[in-house]
């Protein structure tokens, strides 16, 4: 039941309306029920872990909250860890590990084995709801928040239909209280909320999944059908096939929640824009940049104790961070990759964000990185590290040969992404995500039908699943 269907939204019309005659009470039983409506829908099985979740962190929370010996509170909170990540990699990594102990054996030993594996279908959601979890109990134990007293109310909190399968990644200091407290819709809300829709419905179908028609098709074609002008752009192609579809999916996420009067955090703030890979991070996948930071990085130490140290953090930090995504050894490289990229730009790091730069330099140091951040999405895109190198490797090393992938592709990018991207442009100018909601009807009425338009016109034969439903 994805967004982009229409099932969904025969789904959400009933809620909305529900949502509308019931008090706040009712609001939240009835919420509590269509979200486990819409998690069975994919297969009624995951219902099982997501309430096992549920009742081991509330439970754990309250004892927590009751221990006055320190000691005790810790090995509480332990167990919520061990037993979240534990469900976590046993269904989304056993398999991975066991099949790579195998190979191992046999690359240093010549000794074949069958793995044993699980063959278990992962859980839509299964890596978001456990950060969220986890965050809440970790967060009752140091005290930066108050345990829930009302179970039904923090089963919605862990499930909470909109951002349940793919984030944002709430706080349970943001979320929970505009559960608990009665809510309030107003214009404002069905404004914003009404951008967020179409911009990323804009973003999903219009440039994410004709993006990967062009990506799909140029990564499945052979040496000699492509050139290395077609794989670059192929690579172009997925980052931007993975920016709308991610922000597409968390900008309907907030928008929807918004209808609600639940404020959701906004998890992008256009990244392409970055010139480091510090501030990319700041950008990009916010929910999840900022739980590592808080949950794995600062307790590593942080930036405490000198370049080498923070390096090592940064590279613990991220290697964890591409396996959160997918259990791979291309996520693995990912992973590395990012965290090279913030050790090497460390140094510099202060000078650029405290640099008022010319508009030529800018452009020429966002590009650059960007560049950069898609050598990046080659290492996430590819189905391994073999095609992966020979993408490099074709890039960089061929005659820079070219098809009619490359126009068509290049022509692509800029007629989809590139009104997107003016519309970043403005919005930054203006330092405000939502200030298409502020500016005279007339205006916003033109680009709501130029959106409309194109989800009419550029509507693919054949719509995809969010990418991130896979981690």
């Amino acid at each position: 039941m994805a967004f982009n269907s229409y099932l969904f939204w025969i789904f959400f019309a009933a809620v909305i309306v529900l949502y509308r005659l019931l008090p706040h009470r009712g609001q939240n039983r009835m919420l509590l029920v269509a979200s486990y409506v819409f998690y069975g829908a994919w297969d009624a099985r995951f219902l099982i872990l997501i309430a096992i979740s549920t009742l081991i962190d509330f439970h754990v929370a309250q004892r927590v909250t009751k221990s006055r010996d320190r000691a005790i509170a810790k090995r509480w909170c332990a167990l919520s860890i061990t037993t979240n990540l534990g469900i976590l990699g046993i269904f989304k990594y056993f398999d991975f590990f066991t099949a790579s102990f195998a190979r191992l054996l046999k690359s240093l030993f010549s000794y074949e084995t069958d793995p044993v594996t699980l063959n278990i279908i992962l859980p839509v959601g299964i890596s978001f709801y456990t950060f969220q979890t986890l965050s809440y109990t970790i967060d009752v134990y140091r005290g930066h928040t108050k345990a829930a007293t009302s179970l039904p109310d923090f089963a919605l909190y862990v499930a909470f239909f909109p951002q349940l399968v793919a984030g944002p990644i709430e706080r349970s200091h943001r979320l929970l209280p505009q559960i608990i407290n009665p809510r309030r819709t107003s214009r404002d809300h069905f404004a914003k909320g009404l951008y967020l829709v179409i911009s990323g419905l804009f973003a999903k179908i219009v440039i994410a999944d004709n993006m990967a028609f062009i990506c799909n098709g140029i990564f499945a074609a052979s040496d000699d059908q492509v050139g290395g002008i077609d794989r670059l752009v192929g690579v172009y192609a997925f980052a931007f096939q993975i920016y709308g579809d991610f922000y597409g999916y968390s900008a309907i996420a907030r928008g929807i929640a918004l209808w609600m009067g639940i404020e959701l955090m906004a998890n992008f703030r256009m990244p392409y824009f970055a010139r480091s890979p510090a501030d990319f991070w700041k950008r990009w996948h916010i929910s999840l940049s900022s739980w590592l930071r808080d949950y794995l990085y600062i307790p590593l130490g942080g930036n405490r104790g000198g370049h080498w140290k923070t390096c090592r953090n940064l590279m613990i930090t991220m290697l964890l961070g591409g396996l959160w995504h997918g259990a791979g050894w291309t996520f693995v490289l990912w992973g590395l990759y990012q965290g090279i990229l913030l050790c090497a730009y460390r140094p510099f790091e202060g000078r650029i964000r405290d640099s008022q730069p010319s508009i030529v330099r800018r452009l020429v140091e966002t590009f650059l990185f960007f560049n950069l951040v898609c050598i990046g999405w080659l290492l996430f895109r590819a189905e391994s590290a073999a095609q992966a190198w020979n993408f490099f490797n074709t890039i960089l090393f061929s005659d820079f040969s070219a098809t009619f992938l490359t126009p068509y592709g290049l022509g692509s990018i800029l007629y989809l992404a590139g009104p997107f991207l003016l519309l970043e442009i403005w919005l930054a100018r203006r330092n405000d995500l939502l200030a298409l909601t502020t500016v005279p009807w007339g205006w916003r009425s033109a680009a709501y039908a130029y959106a409309l338009f194109m989800l009419v016109v550029h509507q693919p034969l054949r719509t995809s699943e969010f990418i991130y439903f896979q981690f």
